[in-house]
This record gives C-alpha cells, sequence and structure tokens, in this order.
C-alpha cells in the first residue's frame, strides 16, 4: 500500500511539473510575441527614424546612413515608376532598420519611406534591391451628425469637431435648392454619412447618404440613390435637386460673337478676351434670366452698359450686358425665377448695334455658354420608386435617430 502511494505521488509530482512547464512555455511565447510593422518583424531590427530635411535626396540620406556604395547603386538603378526618388518631400518621416551579422557589424536592411498615413515605401538593399508599396487598409464607419448653424456651415462643422469636407459636400449637394450665401443664424443641418479612418487617423469623408436641412422656415431633404443608369440626389418625393439652365436667355437671330481669349474688338481694333457669347436680336427683345438665383449687380458697367449680374448658387453666376433697360422689380437683392425678364436687348456701352453679351461664372472662372452642359433635372423614373421608397424610409430613421 505504501508503495502504491509514493507511486501515486510521483506521478502526480511528473504531471505538475509538465503542466508548470507547458505555461512557462506559453507564458513566454506570450511576452515574446513577434510584433510587425511595415511587414517586417521590427524587434528583430535596430530601428533609426528620421525627417527629410529641405533639399534632402535619397542618396545623400542612404550615404549618411550607412547604406554601402552598392547598395547605393542599385537604388539609383531602379525604374522611377517603381521608386521615384524625385517624389522625396521634407517633412515626411523615414525609418532605417539595421540588423548585426555574426562578427557584430551592423548593416542597414530596409528603408521605409511614408509619404502618406496610407502608404508606405518599403526599400529592401538585402540581396535584390527592390520596393515594396504597402497600403494602409481603410476603415469606414457610417455617422450621424446635427449641427446649429450660427454664421456659416463651415464654421458650424468645425465648432462642432465634424470635418469640413462636409461642408464642402453638402454646399454641392443642395447648390440647386439652397442660398449658402443667404444662411441665417438658427438653420440647421442633420446628415448621414461615411467617415474614413486608417488606424485611427481621420482620413475625410466618403459618401453622403442622407441629409435634412432648415432653411426659409422649411425642411430640404437629400437622398443618394445610384444604380446602371443614375448617381444623384433626390427630395422625398422623388425629385431632382439640380435644375437644369435655359439652353439660352433670348430669342436671337444669330450668334455674332463666341467666347474666346483672342477676339479683334470691333471698336478698339485690338486683340482682347472675349469671355461671353454675343446674341444678336432687334432693340427690345426680352432678356430672361436663365435659372433661379438672387440678383447682385445691377447697373451701368463702363464698356458693358446696362448690366444684370444674378447669383444662381454657390457654383454659377451669370451676366448680361448692354441692356436698353431693366425689367420690372430687378434690384440688387431681389430673387429671380428662370424665365423671369431681367432686361431688354440695347445698344448701351461699347457696343455696334443691339445684341446681349451674355457670360457665366464656375466658381469665378468664365465658361462658354455655349459648352456649359445643363444638369440633370429629370425626377426619378416610376420603375425605381419602390426600392428609392425603402432607402428613404431607412435613412429618415437615421437622420432622426440623434
Amino acid at each position: 500500500m505504501k508503495k502504491f502511494r509514493l507511486a501515486l505521488q510521483v506521478v502526480l509530482f511528473a504531471v505538475l511539473a509538465m503542466g508548470m512547464a507547458g505555461c512557462s512555455r506559453s507564458c513566454s511565447e506570450e511576452e515574446h510575441e513577434i510584433r510587425y510593422e511595415f511587414g517586417l518583424p521590427i524587434d528583430s531590427f535596430r530601428v533609426d527614424t528620421g525627417y527629410v530635411q529641405e533639399g534632402e535626396t535619397l542618396g545623400g540620406i542612404l550615404n549618411r546612413k550607412g547604406a554601402t556604395r552598392t547598395q547605393q547603386n542599385q537604388v539609383s538603378l531602379l525604374p522611377r515608376t517603381e521608386f521615384d526618388v524625385r517624389q522625396l518631400r521634407p517633412g515626411k518621416e523615414y525609418f532605417c532598420l539595421y540588423q548585426t551579422d555574426s562578427v557584430g557589424e551592423e548593416h542597414l536592411c530596409y528603408f521605409v519611406y511614408i509619404p502618406s498615413v496610407r502608404l508606405s515605401e518599403v526599400l529592401h538593399l538585402s540581396d535584390s534591391v527592390h520596393v515594396e508599396h504597402q497600403e494602409q487598409p481603410t476603415r469606414i464607419e457610417q455617422r450621424s451628425a446635427e449641427v446649429v448653424i450660427t454664421s456659416s456651415l463651415w464654421n458650424a462643422m468645425t465648432s462642432n469637431h465634424l470635418p469640413v469636407e462636409l461642408a464642402l459636400e453638402l454646399s454641392e449637394i443642395y447648390a440647386w435648392t439652397i442660398d449658402f450665401f443667404g444662411l441665417q443664424e438658427g438653420d440647421s443641418i442633420r446628415v448621414y454619412y461615411d467617415q474614413m479612418f486608417v488606424d485611427t487617423i481621420s482620413m475625410g469623408i466618403g459618401r453622403i447618404y442622407a441629409a435634412n436641412f432648415y432653411h426659409g422656415k422649411q425642411w430640404q431633404e437629400a437622398f443618394y440613390f445610384e444604380n446602371a443608369e443614375i448617381h444623384t440626389y433626390f427630395d422625398g418625393d422623388g425629385k431632382s435637386l439640380k435644375k437644369a439652365f435655359l439652353k439660352a436667355p433670348l430669342n436671337y437671330k444669330r450668334i455674332s460673337s463666341h467666347f474666346t481669349y483672342a477676339r479683334k474688338h470691333p471698336i478698339f481694333k485690338t486683340v482682347r478676351p472675349h469671355t461671353g457669347v454675343d446674341y444678336a436680336a432687334p432693340a427690345g427683345t426680352p432678356v430672361v434670366s436663365i435659372g433661379d438665383g438672387t440678383v447682385i449687380e445691377k447697373g451701368y458697367k463702363g464698356g458693358g452698359g446696362n448690366t444684370v449680374k444674378i447669383r444662381h448658387n454657390s457654383t454659377y453666376t451669370t451676366a448680361y450686358l448692354h441692356l436698353s433697360k431693366y425689367g420690372k422689380g430687378i434690384a440688387v437683392g431681389s430673387r429671380v425665377s428662370q424665365g423671369q425678364v431681367i432686361g431688354y436687348v440695347g445698344s448701351t456701352g461699347n457696343s455696334t448695334g443691339p445684341h446681349l453679351d451674355f457670360r457665366i461664372w464656375k466658381n469665378g472662372t468664365p465658361v462658354d455658354p455655349l459648352k456649359l452642359i445643363s444638369l440633370p433635372a429629370d425626377p426619378l423614373p416610376n420603375k425605381y420608386r419602390p426600392e428609392f421608397d425603402s432607402i428613404v424610409h431607412v435613412m429618415r430613421g437615421k437622420l432622426n435617430s440623434k
């Protein structure tokens, strides 16, 4: 019996010892878990970090960091499509990774250049010199937000620690329905959108799926709809938020002068830009606004004669020159509707005969009115309404969840 007990004690001790040894190995392995960065076991190297200085070249950095002449020569032979050494920018971070050989000598094995948060250029300097382009994965989060406007949409976003890109995108979405120069204190916006991240760093916004803008004592909804034929925003009733311009602001006989930056002026005989289109028409022909907007200028403008200038939205502005007189009720600050008479053809200012000089600016830059592509304004086709209505139902819930 005593022998049996002794044998049992030996077995139990052995099992306990094996368990402790296993635990020790497991704990040791966990403590020494291999850590990877840039696809490399980073703890196997001595890492030296730095930032590209003004005027520095890759060759200069590699030489200073201990690259061999052979390594430098091989790097210089890399095609620009693989690694363009001219693209190094001051202030960008880099890493040099070193290993020590069996005789105690340290060698530069990798040079890692970080041109952006998302991208790492890993230059392999051992054996065959080559470049590995590593892109950090982007994480997308759906987010909702609501802000009250006190001065501007831009300030509302920044004061609420929201991406300023939201202000830019929303101004595009609502460009045809809301006058962003006339926002009032107390206006507000709800929005549901994609926020992009690399690790914990914000990379801006992705798609805005839905928004609801309170302005002028009413709400204006916007819902994004996309399929093989359509990718734009509609209100809750399926009406497009975009509006098309009229093809021309009057009934004209002919175009007497086109948009050009090198026209010989008919009066001064000098070559100068003519960033508009001249429509020849009888004096007194009604001139209409090509779209809804606000009159921002009205008066005699030197060579342009009697002029009306209209801001349609945050993108487009139009002007109507050489008018004989103005339309009824036209004044600076007044709202005009598409097709409303804003003046009549004349020959005021520097003009050789009755005509309308018509001009368009897009984001402050003159564009050719004859090449301006009218934006689609058609409502959503009925065949897509069931799918659209289900999207609207879900998105309204997202917007109102705040």
